[in-house]
């Protein structure tokens, strides 16, 4: 997956990093890369994707879990 950023004339080098984390935030690469960062196995992967989906369901029981509707 390619990403492609221009720098601007006269763009201060801070406003330029700012905007590049944030072109790999909103892409996901960050994420992809921090779980190719040590490799899990299998059944790790699936008991955290459990506790993840069972704490939801518990927030969601609570009525702590609200989602905001994304603007499309």
């Amino acid at each position: 997956m390619g990403l492609r950023m221009r720098v601007h004339d006269r763009e201060p080098i801070g406003a330029a990093l700012r905007r590049f984390k944030k072109l790999i935030e909103r892409s996901g690469m960050k994420g992809e890369i921090r779980a190719h960062e040590y490799y899990e196995k299998p059944c790790e992967a699936r008991s955290r994707k459990e506790a993840k989906r069972q704490s939801t369901i518990r927030k969601a029981a609570q009525g702590k879990l609200v989602k905001k509707p994304r603007p499309f």
